[in-house]
């Protein structure tokens, strides 16, 4: 009997772990299949991914959507996209389908890909940004021609097994559903036509499932105690030990480009936390209606940069935020009445990217916020983060008994140490 609801127990929490994240409740990947005529033997449909996802984005290189078809299915031709395997298409002699796959997997086009292959909304190599960061740039489409599908609503035959990578593991897809058929204004804007027929597929996005470990840590420290707490150790897992890399290494001394690997395999510097991103917190200056923190994003691969990156702090002091220098500062009110949580992101074209580890692998930014008298205080770490994401995943703080402690005697010094502590320890920072 105990052995059965433990077993119960697991299958719940794991199927809330897919389906569920507390900072974007409602935050999923909506796939939508619009039929938009038939042909001889099948139809021509538009597929439009729309990542409606708050703070998680697709990152190079890019997403992959596969299925399994109902029936003997085969795609003639693709716009914007391509399968990834042909499969075994020898019964044809004339017409050659562009893939036989019983279960396909398509990808997105580059951007220099030929006119005459692209379509609305494609070639960005799978990149596609969240929407609550650009929601003009969260959609990416492609046109396929199905062959042997039946011609009719009575006759074609949902596709089942949505699988969806983006570009790893974590996200999984429920089955595929008929909604009412999407409407369209024509390139003039002056009539409307309709989808023949559209369904719909939701994916929802996991940690738990994407991988064992986190992907990124978060460091603290604070003008008003001269204690830097670290990232725990192995936060990220210490099976990278045997590959990681020192800061003189000779692999390091190759020309900028050498150290890329096709198959995205992480080169990560050897650190005591062993993550490929490292976030820093530190409590900067305590003014008389005002307090100021500076948040640091350290890169720690050689072998990756993140573009469209994103940062999702959740603080009670995030409801009163007055100023973010060199970041772009969005609130996420996931909850109408709670505004505890934003995400901070690059400038367009001067930090949007977070390069590869050395020298230019290091963002930094302030917030200035502005006191609530009834809640503020610097005792037991209250301004410190209560959690931080990473590109969409949640990274390991240290624990609360580790955080810079206020000194009893610090309360009538705070504002007379603060630049001096604070710029020391940013020296070491920067050494360490």
């Amino acid at each position: 009997m105990r052995f059965i609801i433990s077993a119960v127990l697991f299958v719940v929490l794991f199927s809330c772990a897919g389906a569920y994240d507390p900072l974007d409740p409602t935050g999923n990947v909506t796939i939508k299949w619009d039929i938009m005529s038939w042909t001889t033997d099948g139809y021509i449909a538009i597929v439009t991914l729309n990542n409606f996802q708050a703070f998680r984005h697709f990152m190079k290189p890019g997403w992959t959507v596969g299925w399994t078809w109902a029936k003997k299915e085969i795609i003639w031709s693709i716009n914007g996209a391509q399968a990834v395997e042909q499969g075994d298409c020898s019964k044809f002699k004339a017409n050659i389908p562009h893939s036989c796959k019983r279960s396909p997997a398509v990808v997105d086009l580059l951007p220099d890909a030929p006119f005459n292959q692209q379509f609305s909304n494609c070639c960005k190599g799978g990149v596609v940004a969240a929407w609550g960061q650009d929601p003009s740039a969260a959609v990416s489409q492609f046109q396929i021609t199905v062959g042997l599908s039946g011609r009719s609503n009575k006759t074609v035959k949902l596709p089942k097994n949505f699988t969806l990578l983006g570009p790893g593991p974590g996200y999984t897809c429920g089955p595929s559903k008929l909604v009412p058929s999407s409407k369209f204004l024509t390139p003039d804007g002056r009539r409307k036509t309709q989808a023949l027929m559209t369904w719909n597929v939701t994916c929802t996005y996991s940690q738990f499932m994407a991988r064992k470990n986190p992907s990124c840590c978060v460091s603290l420290s604070s003008f008003y105690n001269q204690i830097l707490t670290p990232c725990p150790a192995c936060a990220c897992g210490c099976q990278n030990n045997d590959t990681c890399v020192n800061g003189d290494s000779r692999i390091l001394q190759l020309p900028v480009g050498n150290t890329t690997r096709r198959d995205n395999s992480s080169l990560l510097q050897c650190t005591r936390h062993m993550c490929p991103v490292r976030v820093h917190w530190h409590v900067k200056v305590n003014y008389k209606e005002y307090w100021r923190a500076k948040i640091s994003i350290t890169n720690f691969n050689y072998r990756k940069n993140y573009s469209t990156w994103t940062l999702v702090v959740q603080h009670p002091n995030l409801n009163n935020v007055t100023q973010v220098f060199s970041f772009e500062y969005k609130p996420l009110i996931a909850y109408d009445s709670i505004n505890d949580t934003g995400m901070f992101y690059g400038m367009k074209d001067y930090n949007d990217a977070l390069m590869e580890a050395g020298p230019l692998g290091n963002l930094q930014s302030e917030v200035l916020l502005q006191k609530d008298q009834n809640t503020f205080t610097f005792k037991q770490g209250w301004a410190f983060p209560r959690k931080v994401y990473f590109n969409g995943d949640e990274c390991m703080l240290p624990p609360p008994d580790t955080y810079p402690f206020l000194p009893n005697s610090a309360h009538g010094s705070l504002d007379f140490f603060s630049m001096l502590l604070s710029t020391l320890i940013f020296l070491f920072m920067y050494i360490w």
